[in-house]
Protein backbone atom coordinates (compact mmCIF):
# COMPACT_ATOMS: atom_id res chain seq x y z
CA UNK A 1 0.00 0.00 0.00
CA UNK A 2 1.56 3.46 -0.81
CA UNK A 3 0.12 6.54 0.87
CA UNK A 4 0.81 10.50 -0.02
CA UNK A 5 0.87 12.65 3.34
CA UNK A 6 -0.14 16.12 3.05
CA UNK A 7 0.78 19.01 5.90
CA UNK A 8 -2.33 21.06 5.08
CA UNK A 9 -4.34 22.20 8.12
CA UNK A 10 -7.78 22.13 6.02
CA UNK A 11 -7.69 18.71 5.33
CA UNK A 12 -9.69 16.09 7.77
CA UNK A 13 -6.68 13.35 7.69
CA UNK A 14 -3.25 14.24 6.15
CA UNK A 15 -2.62 10.75 4.17
CA UNK A 16 -4.45 9.84 1.15
CA UNK A 17 -4.49 6.27 -0.27
CA UNK A 18 -2.81 6.28 -3.32
CA UNK A 19 -1.95 2.63 -4.86
CA UNK A 20 -1.90 -0.54 -3.66
CA UNK A 21 0.69 -3.27 -4.82
CA UNK A 22 -2.17 -6.98 -5.78
CA UNK A 23 0.27 -9.49 -7.11
CA UNK A 24 3.11 -8.26 -9.09
CA UNK A 25 0.69 -5.05 -10.38
CA UNK A 26 0.10 -1.53 -8.98
CA UNK A 27 -3.35 -0.36 -8.76
CA UNK A 28 -4.34 2.97 -8.62
CA UNK A 29 -6.96 4.07 -6.04
CA UNK A 30 -6.83 7.42 -6.02
CA UNK A 31 -9.97 8.92 -7.86
CA UNK A 32 -8.22 12.45 -8.37
CA UNK A 33 -5.16 11.28 -9.87
CA UNK A 34 -7.10 10.08 -13.08
CA UNK A 35 -8.25 13.10 -13.98
CA UNK A 36 -5.01 14.57 -14.13
CA UNK A 37 -3.61 12.29 -15.86
CA UNK A 38 -5.84 12.13 -19.19
CA UNK A 39 -5.62 15.81 -19.23
CA UNK A 40 -1.98 15.82 -19.81
CA UNK A 41 -2.37 13.17 -22.26
CA UNK A 42 -4.64 14.80 -24.28
CA UNK A 43 -2.49 18.02 -24.07
CA UNK A 44 0.07 15.98 -25.38
CA UNK A 45 -1.49 14.60 -28.33
CA UNK A 46 -0.55 11.06 -26.81
CA UNK A 47 -4.92 10.15 -27.12
CA UNK A 48 -5.74 10.87 -30.89
CA UNK A 49 -9.21 10.09 -30.24
CA UNK A 50 -8.94 13.29 -28.25
CA UNK A 51 -6.45 15.10 -30.67
CA UNK A 52 -7.48 18.18 -32.60
CA UNK A 53 -9.18 20.57 -29.60
CA UNK A 54 -7.16 24.10 -28.88
CA UNK A 55 -8.33 24.32 -25.21
CA UNK A 56 -9.24 21.92 -22.36
CA UNK A 57 -10.69 22.89 -19.60
CA UNK A 58 -11.26 20.92 -15.98
CA UNK A 59 -14.30 20.37 -13.81
CA UNK A 60 -16.92 22.44 -15.86
CA UNK A 61 -20.51 22.88 -14.94
CA UNK A 62 -22.99 21.41 -16.89
CA UNK A 63 -26.57 19.93 -17.54
CA UNK A 64 -30.10 19.92 -15.58
CA UNK A 65 -28.24 18.14 -12.92
CA UNK A 66 -25.84 20.73 -11.99
CA UNK A 67 -23.24 18.19 -12.72
CA UNK A 68 -19.36 19.40 -13.48
CA UNK A 69 -17.31 17.61 -16.22
CA UNK A 70 -13.95 16.68 -15.72
CA UNK A 71 -12.66 17.57 -18.97
CA UNK A 72 -14.24 20.18 -21.76
CA UNK A 73 -12.56 20.31 -24.75
CA UNK A 74 -13.36 23.00 -27.52
CA UNK A 75 -12.06 24.06 -31.12
CA UNK A 76 -14.22 26.81 -32.13
CA UNK A 77 -17.61 26.07 -31.36
CA UNK A 78 -16.83 22.35 -31.28
CA UNK A 79 -17.27 20.89 -27.70
CA UNK A 80 -16.54 17.87 -26.18
CA UNK A 81 -17.17 16.70 -22.91
CA UNK A 82 -15.52 13.98 -21.28
CA UNK A 83 -15.98 12.20 -18.26
CA UNK A 84 -13.07 10.25 -16.73
CA UNK A 85 -14.05 6.59 -14.86
CA UNK A 86 -11.16 5.12 -12.28
CA UNK A 87 -11.25 1.23 -12.89
CA UNK A 88 -10.11 -0.64 -9.95
CA UNK A 89 -12.16 -3.29 -10.18
CA UNK A 90 -11.03 -7.21 -11.35
CA UNK A 91 -13.83 -9.57 -12.53
CA UNK A 92 -11.96 -12.07 -13.87
CA UNK A 93 -8.75 -13.25 -15.75
CA UNK A 94 -8.26 -10.06 -17.73
CA UNK A 95 -11.35 -8.67 -16.92
CA UNK A 96 -12.09 -5.21 -15.19
CA UNK A 97 -15.40 -4.16 -14.92
CA UNK A 98 -17.09 -0.34 -13.52
CA UNK A 99 -18.70 0.66 -11.61
CA UNK A 100 -17.07 -1.23 -8.35
CA UNK A 101 -20.35 0.25 -5.89
CA UNK A 102 -23.96 1.65 -6.93
CA UNK A 103 -23.31 4.68 -8.04
CA UNK A 104 -25.95 7.16 -8.48
CA UNK A 105 -23.12 10.17 -9.30
CA UNK A 106 -22.13 7.51 -12.05
CA UNK A 107 -25.64 7.00 -13.50
CA UNK A 108 -25.94 11.13 -13.33
CA UNK A 109 -22.98 11.71 -15.28
CA UNK A 110 -24.01 9.18 -18.05
CA UNK A 111 -27.37 11.14 -18.27
CA UNK A 112 -25.72 14.03 -18.66
CA UNK A 113 -23.42 13.17 -21.03
CA UNK A 114 -26.73 11.84 -23.15
CA UNK A 115 -28.14 15.26 -23.40
CA UNK A 116 -25.33 16.67 -24.27
CA UNK A 117 -25.07 14.19 -27.57
CA UNK A 118 -28.55 14.75 -28.15
CA UNK A 119 -27.61 18.61 -28.30
CA UNK A 120 -24.93 17.85 -31.03
CA UNK A 121 -22.18 17.88 -28.86
CA UNK A 122 -19.83 15.22 -28.50
CA UNK A 123 -19.60 13.16 -25.27
CA UNK A 124 -17.24 10.84 -24.24
CA UNK A 125 -16.97 8.36 -21.36
CA UNK A 126 -13.02 7.72 -20.93
CA UNK A 127 -12.55 4.53 -18.85
CA UNK A 128 -9.31 4.73 -16.78
CA UNK A 129 -7.81 1.07 -16.52
CA UNK A 130 -5.46 1.27 -13.56
CA UNK A 131 -4.36 -2.06 -13.17
CA UNK A 132 -1.81 -3.63 -15.74
CA UNK A 133 -3.51 -6.86 -15.39
CA UNK A 134 -6.39 -6.41 -16.79
CA UNK A 135 -6.74 -6.19 -20.85
CA UNK A 136 -10.08 -5.16 -21.14
CA UNK A 137 -12.93 -2.89 -19.36
CA UNK A 138 -16.85 -3.76 -19.30
CA UNK A 139 -19.82 -2.08 -17.66
CA UNK A 140 -20.62 -4.05 -14.14
CA UNK A 141 -23.81 -5.01 -14.20
CA UNK A 142 -23.72 -7.32 -11.65
CA UNK A 143 -23.28 -4.63 -9.64
CA UNK A 144 -24.77 -1.84 -10.58
CA UNK A 145 -27.91 -2.97 -13.42
CA UNK A 146 -29.22 0.59 -13.62
CA UNK A 147 -25.47 2.34 -14.58
CA UNK A 148 -25.23 -0.80 -17.15
CA UNK A 149 -28.73 0.21 -18.49
CA UNK A 150 -27.85 3.93 -18.36
CA UNK A 151 -24.83 3.28 -20.24
CA UNK A 152 -26.50 1.28 -23.47
CA UNK A 153 -28.85 4.33 -23.37
CA UNK A 154 -26.02 7.02 -23.62
CA UNK A 155 -24.63 5.08 -26.14
CA UNK A 156 -27.48 4.82 -28.37
CA UNK A 157 -27.81 8.34 -27.53
CA UNK A 158 -23.98 8.76 -29.20
CA UNK A 159 -21.72 8.93 -26.04
CA UNK A 160 -18.69 7.61 -26.90
CA UNK A 161 -16.53 4.91 -24.43
CA UNK A 162 -13.19 5.04 -24.21
CA UNK A 163 -10.67 2.95 -22.07
CA UNK A 164 -7.20 3.23 -21.74
CA UNK A 165 -5.21 1.00 -19.86
CA UNK A 166 -2.80 3.17 -16.74
CA UNK A 167 1.09 2.57 -16.69
CA UNK A 168 0.61 2.43 -12.62
CA UNK A 169 3.97 2.73 -10.65
CA UNK A 170 4.97 3.98 -7.32
CA UNK A 171 4.89 7.86 -7.39
CA UNK A 172 4.04 7.80 -11.00
CA UNK A 173 0.46 7.09 -13.24
CA UNK A 174 0.79 8.13 -16.53
CA UNK A 175 -1.14 7.00 -19.77
CA UNK A 176 -0.80 4.23 -21.86
CA UNK A 177 -2.40 2.07 -24.36
CA UNK A 178 -6.32 2.44 -25.62
CA UNK A 179 -7.91 -1.60 -24.45
CA UNK A 180 -11.01 -2.99 -25.78
CA UNK A 181 -14.33 -1.53 -24.46
CA UNK A 182 -16.97 -4.77 -24.41
CA UNK A 183 -20.81 -4.79 -23.80
CA UNK A 184 -22.42 -8.29 -22.82
CA UNK A 185 -25.28 -9.64 -24.64
CA UNK A 186 -26.12 -10.90 -20.89
CA UNK A 187 -25.43 -9.07 -17.71
CA UNK A 188 -22.64 -11.36 -15.88
CA UNK A 189 -23.92 -12.92 -12.08
CA UNK A 190 -22.01 -12.05 -9.16
CA UNK A 191 -20.03 -14.58 -7.88
CA UNK A 192 -19.44 -15.33 -4.47
CA UNK A 193 -15.51 -16.60 -3.30
CA UNK A 194 -17.08 -20.10 -3.20
CA UNK A 195 -17.85 -19.69 -6.88
CA UNK A 196 -21.75 -19.29 -6.48
CA UNK A 197 -24.07 -17.34 -8.64
CA UNK A 198 -25.64 -14.63 -6.26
Amino acid sequence: MLLSVSDSPTRKYRHTWEMIRIGRSWVGIHTGRPNAVVCEAILAGRVPELSGYEEVRREVPFGRERSRVDLLLRKGDRLCYVEVKNVTLAVGPGVAAFPDAVTERGTKHLRELSRMARAGHRAVIFYFLGRADCRLVRPADEIDPEYGRTLRRAMAAGVEPLAYRAIVRPHEITLGRPVPFEIPATAPMLRSRWGRAR
